[in-house]
């Protein structure tokens, strides 16, 4: 007796693929009522001072306007950036404190780097040294991170090293956590913008960068503690620009590097990220680029 042929079910498949092109179909209807609520900028970077830049939409990722994004340039302190997540995510008590090594200090002296104002010996708790990192770009807070988690600063640009190339910077390399200049110590508008978004998403970071100021909690060294400010916004003062304003941004300035800004904004209510570099060293051109870009957006 032959035995029947069993047939082949394609209803799986069949199946799979409906769910797909539903899916499709929901994503597609999403974006296109994105676009019509929030029709896509267009924006001029041709009249920016910055040599490099690059416009993106904080939400999507998507740029928005470049120039010269893809080419390498030196980043400053917008190496604070990683510095700073890498941070949060390797310490998430920020309560933790970490003591402020003495042999840090002539080195930050010699070669002029800014500092937060925290001195050798200080117990310090992880949030405050983000918060030197972040706002006034304190040098000594870098390095006191960097000692504590990797255990120097060489292991800690590493660890960087590898986090650049998880979220995709591919064309970055770190060899300090400070972003004083050295040749091998590079980046790209389009590689920081990604850092940037990046960052981001993650709360205490978000907190930490969008911030004014901060009141430093009493130490050893500072029973009564002391504020420090950020750079972007004491540049900042009070202009601003029309449909929205800045909401944070970490500055970097070196002689090879020039003015740098990777910065957030809302406009109409939209957040956006720009970052742009190499604008002349002098005064703030880097903060006058940055409302000259956000603003063509808040005037269409």
């Amino acid at each position: 007796m032959k035995k029947k042929k069993r047939r082949k079910r394609h209803g799986r498949p069949f199946y799979t693929f409906s769910v797909f092109l539903i899916v499709l179909l929901f994503v597609g209807l999403a974006l296109a009522e994105n676009m019509i609520l929030h029709p896509m900028a267009k924006v001029d970077l041709s009249g920016i001072d910055s040599e490099y830049a690059i416009l993106v939409d904080a939400g999507t990722g998507f740029k928005l306007a470049g120039k010269a994004e893809k080419e390498q340039m030196y980043p400053a302190s917008m190496t604070k950036i990683m510095t700073a997540i890498l941070a949060l995510e390797k310490c998430p008590d920020l309560d933790e404190t970490m003591t402020v090594p003495s042999d840090i200090f002539d080195a930050i002296y010699s070669e002029q780097a800014s500092t937060a104002g925290f001195e050798a010996g200080e117990v310090v708790t992880v949030r405050d040294l983000l918060y030197g990192v972040m706002l006034p770009s304190g040098a000594e807070c870098c390095l006191t991170l960097a000692r504590g988690i990797a255990g120097s600063e060489e292991a800690y640009a590493e660890l960087m090293n590898q986090k650049a190339k998880k979220i995709g910077m591919r064309s970055t390399h770190f060899v300090n956590c400070t972003g004083l200049h050295n040749d091998d110590h590079y980046s790209t508008a389009k590689d920081i913008a990604k850092l940037l978004r990046y960052a981001l998403k993650n709360v205490d970071f978000r907190a930490i960068f969008t911030s004014q100021s901060h009141a430093m909690s009493p130490t050893n060294v500072h029973p009564d503690g002391f504020t420090v400010y950020s750079t972007m916004f004491r540049a900042l003062g009070d202009r601003g620009f029309t449909g929205g304003q800045l909401l944070g941004g970490k500055t970097g300035n070196t002689f090879r590097a020039g003015l740098c800004l990777a910065s957030l904004a809302e406009v109409k209510g939209k957040e956006y990220i720009l970052v742009t570099a190499k604008a002349e060293d002098a005064g703030d051109a880097h903060v006058t680029d940055a409302l000259k870009v956000y603003g063509q957006i808040g005037e269409q």
